[in-house]
């Protein structure tokens, strides 16, 4: 089902401890940085001033973002970038500061008028905090409007360079370890099943499958494991590769919808959903022997699992990422989240139809229904 033609990487990626110092080596004389309180807190924002100073380039800073930024927050770092002339636009924090910061640039190039002379773009430089949404190197922006997760999706917003430094996310807290690594896993899955996968994404996404099944419950286990750390956030990088490549499926779909609706962080949002979509995808309870099904097993023979038919394959494949998930504390159901039955089903149907609109959807290995997807949504009730 290879129906691409091209694999683009837009973004220069350095990775290893403390290569945040390649700060040092910025071209440029103004930079705007988009952070959050916490990158401030442990210290890491005033590190890439100082870097920044040190290559003689002068920074104004945003720390206003918060999880799942909404467009009130993009808005009110837009006016303080547009007044800062910056040529260097540095993100560092979690996906929700990426996100930001690409929020932030794609729609100063929009007021622009779309590329219009009068802007010019700045140097895009994406430090992440966490290893989970690949956001340092893909065309992929998740902001929140009117109640609801709306994707940005255009290779003018990927950055140019991408700074791995695993130094910056040994404070993650456990549960941040578990939302974001399963983030990954289901970015590998979702690029390996797509009907945009090539060659080229296969071979991304299926190392980041095999890296986070080696290594997040290690890290899960102990933060000051810093092999775990560079191995899973090179997953994570590998994992955004794949996908700004291949696009998406129904979990982030649902996970959107889902996550906007109740306010779930979106890891954990991804996480919930998860079994039930593959088990959707493969046509678990009937043949088993479509194209999703075919793909979960050649994901199951990468982690040398039971795969001699498809079904097998997939079925085996799908039972060692629920036990990834239970060994890393994720809830098995949305109940457990204390969400009420009746308020949940009152949503189902505006929550499907968000789903199915979504830019995730076109490239998922099952065209579904929005009844298909209410009938995912109670399955992971």
């Amino acid at each position: 089902m290879v129906i691409e033609d091209k694999f683009i990487l837009r973004s220069k990626v350095y990775f290893n401890n403390r290569s945040i110092h390649l700060l040092k080596q910025t071209p440029g004389t103004r930079a705007f940085i988009v952070s959050d309180s916490i990158m401030e807190t442990l210290g890491y924002l005033q590190t890439a001033v100082d870097h920044l100073r040190e290559a003689g380039i002068t920074s104004s800073v945003f720390t206003g973002v918060r999880p799942d930024p909404d467009i009130g927050i993009v808005s009110e770092g837009l006016k303080l970038y547009m007044e800062s002339s910056a040529d260097v636009l540095v993100a560092i924090g979690g996906g929700s500061a990426i996100d930001t910061a690409k929020g932030i640039l794609y729609f100063a190039w929009k007021l622009a008028g779309n590329g219009a002379s009068a802007f010019k773009r700045p140097l895009f430089i994406a430090i992440p905090s966490t290893s989970g949404t690949g956001s340092e190197v893909t065309d992929f922006s998740v902001i929140t409007a009117d109640e609801g997760k709306v994707c940005i999706v255009d290779e003018f917003i990927a950055p140019d360079i991408a700074i791995l430094d695993s130094t910056c996310i040994q404070h993650v807290p456990r549960r941040v370890v578990a939302d974001t690594g399963i983030d990954v896993l289901v970015h590998a899955i979702e690029a390996y099943v797509s009907s945009k996968a090539t060659d080229f994404t296969d071979a991304l996404a299926e190392k980041a499958v095999k890296l986070i099944f080696e290594n997040l419950e290690k890290l899960y286990s102990d933060a000051k494991d810093s092999d775990a750390r560079d191995r899973v956030q090179n997953a994570s990088c590998m994992a955004g590769m794949a996908f700004t490549n291949s696009n998406l499926g129904i979990n982030h779909s649902l996970a959107h919808a889902f996550g906007g609706m109740f306010h779930i962080s979106h890891g954990r949002s991804n996480a919930l959903m998860l079994g039930a979509v593959m088990e959707y995808n493969a046509e678990l309870s009937g043949s088993a022997a479509n194209y999703a099904a075919d793909r979960y097993a050649r994901l199951a023979a990468v982690l040398q699992l039971p795969a001699r038919t498809k079904r097998e394959g997939a079925f085996s494949f799908i039972q060692a990422v629920n036990r990834l998930k239970k060994n890393l504390g994720i809830e098995d159901n949305i109940r457990t989240l204390g969400i009420d039955w009746k308020e949940f089903e009152n949503a189902l149907e505006q929550m499907a139809e968000a789903a199915m609109r979504d830019r995730c959807t076109p490239t998922n290995p099952r065209q579904p229904s929005t009844e298909d997807l209410m009938q995912i949504y109670r399955k992971c009730y």
